[in-house]
């Protein structure tokens, strides 16, 4: 039972952590709602840092969830710049890291998310060397690419994923030079495959945008602490006045480590293990956002997802599940990406080597298209590229398992809602 006697502490100030915050007092409860954030700013989401805000067409008081009078006005206990450093799981207490203080709970939520992988090679500590995860980051690059684009500078981006390409075409918008190192072959291997990762090197080398696939940076060179040169490992020097490190985020699982809870393998992509109420190993603490390694029945495998809509619906489904309501999160991954003029949706979850094929719905020459990746005549993911208001039918399709025949897949004519049944 739920009373008003109780304290739910929130450790983490993003979007899970903010939506939890909204859901408890949305579902009535009365007790206490403490959220830490260990960030000065009020609770934001992290899609516009490299798509609306840091090209200059969202103010910034746009990225944040709620407005800044909402949190005292639904009595949420804000503390913003504080920091936890440990949890007692006997005592059912968190210590602020920066006084020591001591705060009881009776639930706890982890949202800490996840923070940018650093570039472990000689020069990253110059000025000019850049990573985008936070509200500063995107404020400090925005003034760097704004500089770029007007003395025609050269950035080079380590790391070909959502945030590197998505600041290559934010780069390019401004009029940077920009060249991106990236290990593979093509970009977003781990996610499209070789299919579809060709559009987007096709993409952005139309809009001007050098790559070098097959290497990985070894040095930034530079004098008096500001960026001159990117090295890589196969010889090659690119000029660089900036350097973005966008080479992945690692989970911020580092305070559930220490309180013993458990934690997924690394080798899958590491995270707090939770079951399907999105609780970990101890009954009273739950997490949600980037640092869940989540069961997910229909893939038959868990999942740590690093995209907006999972701290979106998991900071809810969390909140729910610690009033005691029946909660299965079983969401299926879900990103979107804007780039130029392509603008893109992605649904459900297909690796490399887990599918038989790719099938196009549409004009993919056009750039106007649904990919469906298939197994055994079951469409496992699908993402559309400026087409639109499909989002739903195309999840439906995947959650029914049904088995469709490849030329219906690829026939406009049919309807994807007929293919579901």
């Amino acid at each position: 039972m739920v009373d008003a006697d109780q304290t739910f502490v929130i450790v983490g100030g993003g979007l899970a952590g903010a939506k939890a915050a909204e859901t408890l007092r949305a579902e009535g409860f009365t007790g206490r709602v403490i959220l830490i954030c260990d960030e000065r700013d009020h609770p934001y989401e992290r899609p516009p840092l490299s798509k609306g805000y840091l090209l200059g067409k969202e103010e910034r008081d746009s990225v944040f969830v709620h407005e800044p009078a909402w949190y005292a006005r639904n009595d949420i206990e804000l503390h913003l710049g504080q920091t936890v450093d440990a949890v007692d799981r006997t005592a059912k207490t968190v210590r602020f890291g920066e006084d020591g203080t001591l705060v009881h709970y009776d639930k706890l939520l982890l949202a800490t998310g996840a923070e940018p992988r650093r570039l472990d090679i000689p020069g990253t500590d110059l000025a000019g060397v850049h990573h985008l995860r936070r509200l500063a980051h995107a404020e400090r690059l925005k003034g760097v690419l704004t500089a770029l684009g007007r003395d025609n500078g050269h950035l080079v981006i380590a790391g070909a994923g959502w945030i590197g390409l998505e600041v290559a075409a934010a780069a390019r918008e401004y009029g940077a030079e920009v060249t991106v190192v990236h290990r593979g072959q093509t970009p977003l291997h781990s996610v499209l495959g070789p299919e579809l990762g060709q559009l987007f090197t096709d993409l952005h080398k139309e809009h001007g945008v050098r790559f070098h696939f097959g290497a990985r940076l070894t040095e930034i060179t530079g004098q008096d602490g500001m960026v001159l040169a990117a090295r890589t490992d196969d010889g090659e020097e690119h000029p660089a006045h900036a350097v973005l490190a966008a080479i992945g985020a690692a989970p911020r699982t580092s305070l559930a480590e220490a309180a013993g809870l458990e934690i997924a393998d690394r080798a899958l992509g590491g995270g707090i293990v939770v079951d399907e109420r999105l609780r970990t190993s101890d009954p009273d603490i739950y997490a949600a956002g980037d640092i869940v390694s989540f069961p997910h029945a229909l893939f038959g495998t868990r999942l740590r997802v690093e995209h907006w809509a999972n701290a979106l619906n998991g900071g809810p489904a969390a909140a729910r599940a610690m009033l005691g309501q029946e909660v299965t999160y079983d969401r299926l991954p879900y990103f979107f990406t804007d780039q130029y003029d392509l603008g893109m949706e992605y649904s459900g979850w297909a690796p490399p080597g887990s599918y038989d094929a790719v099938v196009i719905r549409g004009d993919a020459g056009k750039r106007e298209f649904i990919a469906f990746w298939v197994k055994d005549r079951r469409v496992l993911a699908g993402m559309n590229v400026n087409v639109w208001d499909v989002t739903e039918p195309i999840q439906r399709l995947i959650r029914s398992k049904a088995r469709v025949s490849t030329e219906a897949l690829a026939d406009p004519h049919v309807p994807l809602d007929s293919l579901a049944s």
